[in-house]
Order: C-alpha cells, then sequence, then structure tokens
C-alpha cells in the first residue's frame, strides 16, 4: 500500500511539473481545438486551447511501467502497450485534425487501425493475464476475439466521453483506479502503471478542469481506453468493462440511438445533442455540474462493478 501511494504521488508531482511547459509546446506547435460549428456558445469560446495533452500522463505511465517491468515486477506489458498502441494512434489523429479541421482520420480507416492495433493488445492481455474471464468459457479462440472488440469499444467510449472540461478524465481515474485497488488479482507491474496513469491524470485535470487550458486529445483518450480494457481482461473482467465504465457505455449507447433513430424516423432525435453530456449542458447545467454528476455516477458503478467481482470470486 505504501509503495502504491508512492507510486502516485511522485507520478503526480512529474506530471504537475511537466504540465506548464508542455502546455507551452503544444501552442508553439500549433496544436489547438478546433470546435464543431454545432455546439454551443459556451463551447466556441474554447477554440485554439492546446489539445494532445494526454501525451504527458501517457509518457508518464508508459516510464513508470517500463521501470516496474524492469525492476522485475510483472503485469506491465498489457498495459503498456495498450497505452503505446493507442497512444500513437490518437497522436496521429490529433495531427490530423490539425491539417484538416474536424475530420481527422476517416472512420472508414480509423476503425480498421483500432481493430489491427488491439490484437497485440488482446494478446498481451489474455496470455500474461488470468487463466479464464469471469463468465465466460476458458476458450482462447472465443475469449480472444472478445478481447479485441473489447479494447476497441472501451477505447472509442472513453473518446466519445472526452468531450467537457474534466469529465473523461476524471471518469478515467475512477476506473482505473477501481480497477487495480477494489478488484482483485492485479498484479504488481500493472499496479504500477495503473497508479502512475492515474497521478498523472490527477495533475492533468488541474489543468483541465473548467476553464481547460489543455485537452488530452485523442492521444490521451485512446490510451487510456486502451489501457484500461487491457487490464481488465488481463484481471479476467472483461464482461465487467461496461459496469466499471458505466458512464462511457452510457454516453457510447446515447450515440448509438441517436444515430439509429435518426435513420429510422427520416430525421428525428431522441436526444437535444449527443453524447449525452450535450444535452444536459443544453438544459442549462454547466460543465462543473455535469463532470461532477458523472463522475459520482462513475464512482457508483466503479464501487457497484468491484462488488460484483468480489461476490463473483
Amino acid at each position: 500500500m505504501i509503495f502504491d501511494l508512492l507510486t502516485f504521488v511522485v507520478t503526480f508531482v512529474i506530471a504537475l511539473v511537466l504540465y506548464p511547459p508542455a502546455i507551452r509546446w503544444l501552442r508553439r506547435m500549433k496544436s489547438v481545438q478546433v470546435i464543431q460549428a454545432e455546439l454551443p456558445d459556451s463551447h466556441q469560446k474554447k477554440a485554439g486551447t492546446p489539445t494532445g495533452g494526454g501525451v504527458v500522463f501517457v509518457a508518464v505511465a508508459f516510464t513508470a511501467g517500463l521501470v516496474a517491468s524492469l525492476a522485475g515486477h510483472p503485469g506491465a506489458i498489457p498495459a503498456i502497450g495498450g497505452l503505446v498502441a493507442g497512444g500513437l494512434l490518437g497522436f496521429a489523429d490529433d495531427r490530423s485534425k490539425l491539417r484538416v479541421g474536424t475530420r481527422g482520420i476517416p472512420a472508414r480507416l480509423k476503425l480498421p487501425l483500432q481493430f489491427l492495433l488491439a490484437i497485440p493488445v488482446a494478446w498481451f492481455a489474455t496470455v500474461q493475464g488470468a487463466p479464464h474471464q469471469m463468465w465466460l468459457p476458458a476458450t482462447p479462440w472465443l475469449l480472444f476475439p472478445f478481447a479485441v472488440v473489447a479494447i476497441v469499444a472501451t477505447a472509442n467510449a472513453v473518446n466519445l466521453t472526452d468531450g467537457m472540461d474534466g469529465l473523461a478524465g476524471g471518469l478515467s481515474t475512477i476506473a482505473v483506479a477501481a480497477l487495480v485497488l477494489l478488484l482483485p488479482g492485479a498484479l504488481a507491474g500493472e499496479k504500477a502503471v495503473a497508479l502512475s496513469l492515474c497521478g498523472a491524470l490527477v495533475a492533468f485535470l488541474i489543468f483541465n478542469r473548467y476553464p481547460a487550458r489543455v485537452f488530452m486529445g485523442d492521444t490521451g483518450a485512446l490510451a487510456i481506453g486502451y489501457a484500461l480494457a487491457a487490464m481488465a481482461i488481463q484481471q479476467g473482467y472483461m464482461l465487467l468493462l461496461p459496469l466499471l465504465g458505466l458512464v462511457f457505455a452510457l454516453e457510447t449507447l446515447s450515440v448509438i440511438i441517436q444515430v439509429a433513430y435518426f435513420k429510422v424516423s427520416g430525421g428525428r432525435r431522441v436526444f437535444t445533442m449527443t453524447p449525452i453530456h450535450y444535452t444536459f449542458h443544453h438544459k442549462g447545467w454547466s460543465e462543473n455540474r455535469i463532470a461532477l454528476s458523472f463522475w459520482g455516477a462513475g464512482l457508483v458503478s466503479a464501487l457497484a462493478a468491484a462488488g460484483v467481482a468480489r461476490l463473483a470470486t
């Protein structure tokens, strides 16, 4: 427990020191946010805010995991692989958006790339992880495709949720911390990556809380999603991911419902705007209220996931 706390504190301090120069560097590189035209006026003023800030917490967690692995602590490789795979794809997407407006990498290319990069991450997570997944038969040919889909789905869910100051960062911290501290089965190396990621994310939130001075971008969101899913698979809790990250799942579900209903109804909508946090914003909720409310829901769902995991073991 002392080592876990020390890991969190040290990485928090390191990231806290790194973020101010990183934000200045992102500004010099003109890595700034482009806001969608359909978003409300309160979001339009965010245009020009540096994005891609996830590179700092990804780098800090990656380094901590590498040190843990070199020190002989097992279990860090799946999470490290997730951070690298998601982070590199997200970085490429962030850079692409700067060149072509808000489109980024085309979806017809981005989704296949996500699946391709998820394959080695899923392999590491299943090979180095628990011999079985909760509620699933211990059949490798069945588990591996499920693992690949779970990684891609989690990465996109985190990415969709990253639309308001502090929202995705806070929810990610809760989910990752709950996974390795409350759900049984986390290995020492996995904990090192997870708690380093949490420490660096809390430092990020100091600069990402409303009004945000930096956004994580796809660099951070995809890296978090890949790593979170990899660690859950490694511990044998792949099917608990929707409960562990319930807010992420509901945000994604709101988009699916909106798109499907829009197509079958000839242009009608269920929600004012999706992901659903934008509907709350259109109803007059402040960004701080949305973030805190969603964090609370995320904490409750993470505690529920921990309870289910312990009852099932």
